[in-house]
């Protein structure tokens, strides 16, 4: 054999002898990840539940890595990793069993239950993350620290700058969210400019003030409450424009506001974000939701103990619906049914932007999970859900559990807004730490939880799909086609007495009633047809610029 076999034979020799010593290190990598499928995040969420019922005590929690789009599945032992890797996702080893991680949660709750903490179990890290607020100093840190130094290694203690509470708010809503001064501010001028400052006013006393903003369209639909009379009546004397606005309340002074284009679902069917408002309080719409086939809506359960009826405007004009369950504390969520049962009340969440998001259904939520909130005062904020089993101590025996733990932003005001991922609704905004500034912890009711215990299921039944004659898509109640929709009746026309026309309400029998002429010839035609349509086109929805959004 010559020198070059011999290298060959000898290079060839210390190749598998280095091989021999790295291919054993290689499987014993209790983090493994080659071979580790990439999977969307509902199908990951998915396998996760699939995965965790099999491992059982074996399973120690588990996460979904969005950078990498892998789950990663925590396990106690070589044996259940075998069986996690060989589904595609990736097998982390763990000291602290979930026994372990919910045994520590029952010690923080027995011996370190201070106002100003929050914990929950965080699965990627596997411990139990405890968090102290700023208020949490002296005998207080004394107490949350003894607890948790005897459970090193299974929990561990950050501080927050902000101070935990609830967000709701008493504040009037900022200019240009919806509801409160802003939209009622925006209720007034599309008054004012369309149909004259009474109509403008009573648009935002008399239920358009979530529609309100929409102007002609709106007001033509929702019949601006109770300014028929009023309204309609100054609005025909002031000209074309006013016509076209007080057809739309003549139409409700005919006696056709629950017929005109869904007046009433108009001011009662929010979508999730809008702001709510009762007993001096203002939080947000959650979900809209329906219990046998009736609307209705969840919210924040502290909103729902603070006023057992809510409005669509600050002002408290246009009552939307009653309080029918409410829990708070223990967990934080409220069942609002809408007082007229013929509310189209979509299944949409309000984006801020002139846009909605479709809700087509209900998740729980899972760490890494991306979504995103909407909320009256600070509109939409995105993030990552951090921890699951939260419990939040907010103080004054104020404590909630059973949470869930993000780094989503929210003010107060924004109490019982939406949270949601894509087409899905995932919790209530409860409350947190900081603001949309500086950031912090924002804690949420599990929606599933919430429609559990109500009966709720998402959505009203296709409502505000366009499809209903009561919802302003085809049906005579919508664009004036029939008789007590403004236009076609006597009521809209001015000839009535309700509608401008000879009764003293409408302001004036003989001038009004030329105007009220003129509103029948060009107003009462713009009943029927301009803001007929825009009422049609609108279905009852919330603004002008979101003409459709309302209810598609």
């Amino acid at each position: 054999m010559n020198k070059r076999t011999l290298a060959i034979s000898g290079a060839a020799v210390a190749a598998l002898g280095a091989a021999a010593i790295l291919l054993p290190n290689a499987n014993a990598n209790p983090d493994k990840t080659s071979g580790a499928k990439t999977f969307s995040s509902p199908v990951a969420v998915k396998l996760a539940r699939s995965l965790a019922a099999d491992l059982g005590d074996n399973g120690a929690g588990w996460y979904y890595d969005n950078a990498n789009r892998q789950l990663v599945m925590n396990v106690v032992d070589e044996d259940s990793a075998e069986g996690v890797r060989a589904k595609g996702a990736v097998a982390k080893i763990v000291t602290n069993s979930m026994e372990d991680l919910k045994a520590a949660t029952k010690t923080l709750s027995s011996d370190a239950s201070v106002p100003g903490t929050a914990w929950s179990i965080d699965p990627v890290t596997n411990k139990v993350q405890v968090t102290a607020d700023r208020t949490v100093t002296g005998a207080k840190w004394a107490t949350l620290t003894k607890a948790t130094d005897q459970m090193e290694g299974t929990v561990s203690v950050k501080r927050s700058q902000g101070e935990f509470k609830k967000f709701d708010g008493e504040e009037a809503a900022r200019p240009g969210d919806n509801g409160g001064a802003g939209a009622g501010d925006a209720a007034g001028d599309a008054g004012a400019g369309d149909a004259g400052d009474a109509a403008g006013n009573a648009g935002a006393a008399g239920g358009a003030d979530d529609a309100g903003a929409g102007g002609a369209g709106d007001a033509g639909a929702g019949g601006a409450g109770d300014a028929g009379a009023g309204g309609a009546g100054d609005a025909g004397a002031g000209g074309a424009d006013g016509g076209e606005q007080g057809a739309g309340g003549a139409g409700d002074a005919g006696g056709a506001g629950d017929a005109g284009g869904g007046g009433d679902a108009a001011a009662g069917g929010l979508d999730g974000g809008d702001a709510i408002f009762g007993g001096g309080a203002r939080c947000s719409l959650g979900f809209n939701v329906s219990v046998d086939g009736a609307p209705g809506f969840l919210t924040a359960g502290h909103c729902g103990n603070a006023s057992q009826t809510w409005t669509s405007d600050e002002a408290g004009a246009q009552q939307v619906g009653t309080v029918q369950d409410s829990k708070f504390p223990e967990s934080d969520f409220a069942l609002v049914m809408y007082d007229d049962a013929t509310t189209q009340a979509s299944s949409t969440v309000d984006l801020q932007n002139g846009s909605t998001q479709e809700i087509g259904r209900a998740v729980e939520a899972s760490v890494g999970l991306k979504v995103q909130r909407s909320g009256s005062t600070t509109g939409v904020t995105d993030g990552t859900v951090t921890g699951l089993n939260a419990t939040v101590n907010y103080g004054n025996g104020d404590i909630v559990n059973g949470l869930i733990q993000t780094d989503v932003c929210a003010e107060p005001g924004d109490s019982g807004g939406a949270m949601f991922a894509e087409d899905a609704a995932v919790g209530l905004t409860s409350g947190g730490s900081g603001d949309c500034t500086q950031g912090g912890e924002t804690f949420f009711q599990p929606v599933t939880g919430a429609l559990e215990a109500t009966g709720a299921v998402i959505g009203a039944g296709d409502g505000g799909a366009g499809g209903g004659d009561a919802a302003g898509g085809a049906g005579d109640a919508a664009g004036g086609a029939g008789d007590a929709a403004g236009g076609a009746g006597d009521a809209a026309g001015g000839a009535g007495d309700a509608a401008g026309g000879a009764g003293d309400a409408a302001g004036g029998a003989g001038d009004a009633a030329g105007a009220g002429n003129a509103g029948a010839g060009d107003a009462g035609n713009a009943g029927a047809g301009d803001a007929g349509n825009a009422g049609a086109a609108a279905g009852a929805g919330d603004t002008g610029g979101d003409t459709g959004q309302g209810l598609n």
